[in-house]
């Protein structure tokens, strides 16, 4: 294996397309298919067959609490799956003794992450721990993400000063695993490690590399197999490391932000080199024509070559300076160092500037703001920041236990940009809480995460009467990559603001609670006749004795971390109510739910320790079968007697 991967690394391709046998001595029988290989590069080896030792092994499985941070791996090897969907495999003989690790998963914020251009986090940091352990042989770290469109996702990780991208292979999680009860299992993003840090899961343009000897060498795109670098013999002294992304773009997106519905793009082209120096020969670079374009229909005129300076964000029309031909389907030109390169094809004639608009706007996402308040507590107020596409869904989801206004106009927000929530005449946070500056909630805005926060607000002068503030949304610290077009926009004092949603706050009683309307649920019956069911009043009996075991009740339930603080939050001077709010909160939810309520309700109290409980629910149950049972043995007799009854008549 060291072998091919050495292979892998030093073998590319010659401009005649012929394959440079470097390291032949050691893999004589190795036979290599041009056809399948556009990168350059030896197709990856199919995996070992494993040993029957191997084979026939199974780590054990050890699973993790939301309230256990720490656990123990011995020797033996452990498959630790954490809660949230991760998971670490350590193979046998990765220590000698046994050691206790440590796991968190954090918030992201901008001193645990850095994005480069076009990257997207899918996932919260995942800290382990302790950073110093060392281990025998790699251990797989597995991250879980979010979806991703037509982009690659890697694994970062963190050294104590910069992040670095791990070689990631994904895959579906285990069975066992899943989110939720008959849910698919999550989607991994796994990378093998030698000791722990911290690790994300990013999604980013495709990015394909090689080394370039002086003999040359052709890359091709992965993503676009009709983009490609052709590298002429002694275009180079040295080897460098060449990296290639395409960015596919919108042309829907472009056509309507430059305002010209003739304009057509080409994939952008984001092309870098280590060492950085310029090359000794012209390196030939193929592009597809925009789409609609062919090499008999293009008039040149129309067709522009841009140049991108991505540290200075600038683009130059440099159509002039290169020597640029068409094919049928492609624009061919030559350049001697690299950058970003995007081909355009409109009729404006001031293309730099129009091409520089639309990449600012290609970076930024159209987002709303949600401002929400439960609706058996209006002291608990929801916050989210979602992109546009995801906002009716969300609001679908919430609309049985929260209330408000409707979502915020249209906003533009970058990647991992900051922004705050102030609440406003008359309301106020009524908790100390460490993401709160200057008495607003500080955000860490991205994409394909919740963006969420649940607070408590309170009167600020205290009275008894109704309030009725707003809370509003402004800007944070400007990112240091920051679009021209966009921090122009914020000069002023009320260019940091976003949007303003109004909030109410009901009066108070005399007993300090709010005056409002009791929210009527219809009759609560879990499970059914035919296999058994539980009534409200069979809840009401359980909840008296569940007691202090409430929280781990309700973990095993599946009620999240925030849930239950909310619902101790509501209840804080009251443990008979805490409880009982925890489990019919749990059984509401179960009407949409597959069947199995009672079921999963009896698994949850033995997995807490309550077996006592559980026989309760199961004896309750079988009554129940007994007397659905005898009552069909009833109607069945009397339309039995009737019948007969009929045919003697």
């Amino acid at each position: 294996m060291g072998s091919l991967l050495s292979l892998r690394e030093l073998v590319i391709y010659s401009n005649d397309l012929r394959l440079i046998p470097l390291c032949l001595n050691k893999l004589p029988l190795l036979k290599i298919d041009v056809r399948d290989n556009p990168l350059g590069r030896p197709p990856t080896p199919p995996p070992l067959s494993p040993t029957p030792d191997e084979a026939e092994t199974k780590l054990p499985e050890l699973h993790i609490g939301f309230n256990q941070h720490s656990f123990c791996i011995s020797s033996a090897g452990c498959h630790v799956f954490l809660p949230g969907g991760a998971e670490l495999v350590f193979p046998p003989g990765c220590i000698v003794t046994a050691t206790k690790l440590a796991w968190a998963e954090k918030r992201p914020q901008r001193k645990w992450v850095q994005l480069e251009e076009h990257e997207i986090l899918l996932s919260h940091p995942l800290e382990l721990r302790p950073h110093g352990v060392t281990f025998l042989k790699p251990v797989e770290v597995c991250v879980p993400y979010h979806r991703t469109k037509r982009k690659e996702v890697v694994v970062r990780t963190f050294d104590g000063q910069s992040w670095s991208t791990l070689p990631t292979e994904l895959r579906r999680g285990s069975e066992s695993h899943s989110s939720r009860p008959g849910g698919r299992p999550a989607r991994l993003a796994c990378c093998s490690v030698n000791h722990f840090s911290w690790f994300m899961a990013v999604s980013r343009p495709v990015k394909d590399s090689c080394s370039v000897t002086p003999a040359g060498g052709l890359l091709v795109s992965s993503a676009d197999p009709g983009v490609k670098l052709h590298f002429p013999p002694d275009s180079t002294v040295e080897t460098r490391t060449i990296t290639l992304q395409v960015l596919q773009v919108s042309m829907s997106d472009v056509q309507a932000l430059c305002g010209d519905p003739q304009a057509r793009v080409s994939p952008l082209l984001c092309l870098s080199q280590t060492p950085s120096m310029h090359f000794l020969q012209p390196i030939k670079v193929q592009i597809p024509l925009p789409s609609g374009v062919t090499g008999h229909t293009v008039d040149m005129s129309c067709l522009h070559l841009l140049h991108g300076d991505p540290t200075a964000q600038t683009w130059t029309d440099i159509t002039a300076q290169v020597s640029l031909y068409v094919t049928h389907l492609y624009a061919i030109f030559y350049i001697t160092h690299f950058s970003w390169y995007w081909l355009w094809y409109t009729t404006q004639r001031c293309v730099s500037g129009a091409v520089r608009k639309i990449y600012q706007r290609l970076k930024q996402f159209k987002v709303q703001f949600l401002v929400l308040q439960r609706k058996t507590d209006p002291s608990q107020v929801l916050l989210q920041c979602l992109p546009s596409n995801k906002v009716e869904s969300r609001m679908q989801s919430l609309t049985e236990q929260y209330d408000g206004p409707q979502p915020s106009d249209l906003c533009d927000l970058l990647e991992g940009e900051q922004f705050f929530a102030g609440f406003e005449r008359g309301l106020e946070i009524s908790t100390d809480r460490p993401d709160c500056v200057g008495g607003r909630l500080c955000f860490e805005f991205y994409s394909s995460l919740k963006n969420l926060k649940e607070v408590y607000i309170c009167s600020a002068q205290g009275q008894k009467g109704p309030v009725r503030g707003q809370v509003s949304f402004y800007r944070g610290e400007i990112p240091s990559n920051l679009p021209e077009e966009v921090a122009r926009k914020r000069k002023g004092l009320d260019s940091q603001w976003l949007t303003t949603l109004p909030l109410r706050l009901p009066a108070l009683n005399s007993e300090n609670t709010f005056i409002m309307e009791e929210v009527e649920y219809p009759p609560l019956n879990l499970g059914d006749p035919e296999s058994g069911y539980l009534t409200e009043a069979n809840l009401l009996s359980i909840s008296l004795q569940i007691a202090q075991d409430w929280r781990v009740i309700g973990l095993n339930l599946g009620l999240s971390y925030q849930e239950l603080e909310r619902i101790q939050y509501k209840n804080r001077d009251n443990l008979g109510a805490l409880v009982l709010d925890m489990l019919f909160h749990w059984a509401r939810a179960q009407k949409n739910e597959a069947p199995g309520a009672v079921s999963r309700l009896v698994a949850a109290m033995i997995e807490s320790g309550r077996r006592d409980l559980a026989e309760e629910i199961e004896d309750i149950v079988n009554i129940g079968k007994r007397k659905y049972t005898e009552s069909l043995r009833r109607v069945g007799l009397e339309a039995e007697s009737s019948s007969l009854g009929e045919k003697q008549q």
